[in-house]
């Protein structure tokens, strides 16, 4: 039986009505493994050993209600434990300094304030970087007390603090914000005491932007990028993420050293460009390195929006890429950046950590970050923890 063509074009179209039109399938690379879920503190930071230990870190600075706890160890898929103690968690009295006018933070340097982040170095110590600046609960973020901005060493062995380094007024200032950290442990590094030097970074709100530099044996500090327009916010900047438009202004930020030592890899949350500087300029504390340092920053290339930044040991810089539900990686060889892993439940990626483990007898190398929606005016709990394989042959790095 031959259908005649007024009987089959109604067929055709009622096919093509139905049909399914093409869509972003909203994934690409490695799965994600949620790690863990923060039904507790709003966390920012992570950081991993490689026994598989796990902490975070809660900014009071950033968050008024973070006030049980700002380190943790995560013991469970759901459950966080104050880290290295509950005593030292909280400051007798707590945070907030209400015998000055205006108030202040409290100026303990052996109780934690407002810790931004977490890091395992090479040695696999837990370093604690504490701001030193609360959040009100009215919103206002007080300026930091001498003492209370501060670099914590924590032994994972004796689970004690064997260093505290409390920053100088001359390199931390009461409105500075110190935001992330890594670290150098070369002992032979020119201008250092031999136990290696800190990077930090300096993402003040009131614009004192810029790098800090801190020797870890001698605990002297010094400023480096001071007034360089790059370092700060990009005025108007605004950021789309998850079909949100937001306003943006958060100045140096992310910070990664490449896996030589030789390099340092900035750049700031409102901005889209990636930028590198020699780590032996940076280590150079006198007038003239201070001086070469504002003219010796190159820019690389445009990295997305993105907060934090990591390293793996095959040099591979990891970075957020808020707008596109992405991590990113740039290859400092071609200059390239590329999608790296893509997902949905990617959003504000706050902090990342590298780190190799031993599974099922064979090392294999993960980047953990934690998705905690910053950006988002209602949050809604449970923030996350996630952790994807690197590529093979890729770990943590020597740094």
């Amino acid at each position: 039986m031959r259908l005649s063509i007024s009987r089959l074009l109604p067929l055709l179209l009622a096919g093509r009505a139905s049909a399914t039109i093409a869509q972003d399938p909203g994934v690409f690379g490695p799965k994600l493994e949620l790690v863990h879920k923060y039904f507790d503190e709003w966390p920012t930071g992570v950081a991993v050993s490689s026994s598989g230990r796990i902490f975070s870190c809660y900014p009071l600075g950033l968050d008024s209600n973070n006030t049980r706890y700002q380190v943790a160890e995560l013991t469970s898929a759901t459950t966080e434990l104050p880290y290295p103690s509950a005593d030292f968690n909280y400051p007798p009295g707590g945070a907030v300094n209400y015998s000055t006018f205006p108030a202040t933070t409290a100026n303990y340097a052996n109780h934690l304030i407002s810790v931004q982040s977490v890091f395992i170095d090479a040695q696999d110590r837990l370093w604690i970087l504490d701001t030193g600046r609360a959040n009100t609960a009215n919103g206002t973020l007080l300026l930091s007390s001498y003492g209370g901005p501060k670099l914590v060493g924590v032994d994972l062995s004796t689970n004690k603090v064997f260093k505290t380094i409390v920053f100088p007024r001359d390199a931390v200032f009461p409105d500075s914000y110190p935001n992330d950290v890594r670290f150098d442990l070369r002992p032979n590094l020119s201008g250092s005491s031999g136990q290696g030097v800190a990077y930090l970074t300096d993402s003040s709100p009131e614009g004192r932007n810029g790098l800090i530099i801190v020797d870890i044996g001698t605990g002297k500090a010094w400023r480096q990028l001071d007034g360089l327009p790059l370092t700060k916010a990009e005025p108007d900047f605004k950021a789309f993420i998850w079909g949100d438009t937001v306003d943006v202004s958060t100045g140096t930020d992310g910070i990664a050293v490449s896996a030589d030592g030789e390099t340092l890899y900035l750049g700031v949350v409102s901005g889209r460009n990636l930028y590198s500087i020699s780590t032996a300029i940076l280590r150079d504390s006198s007038a003239e390195g201070q001086a070469l340092a504002l003219k010796s920053v190159n820019t690389l290339t445009e990295k997305g929006v993105s907060d934090g930044y990591e390293t793996d040991s095959q040099g591979s810089i990891y970075m957020g890429s808020f707008e596109s539900n992405a991590i990113n990686v740039f290859q400092p060889a071609s200059s390239s950046v590329q999608t790296y892993v893509r997902d949905p439940r990617i959003g504000w990626t706050d902090t990342m950590s590298v780190v190799t483990l031993k599974k099922n007898m064979t090392d294999k190398g993960y980047l953990y970050f934690t998705e905690n929606q910053l950006w988002r005016q209602q949050r809604t709990r449970p923030f996350a923890l996630f952790r994807v394989e690197l590529p093979a042959g890729a770990g943590k790095g020597p740094f």
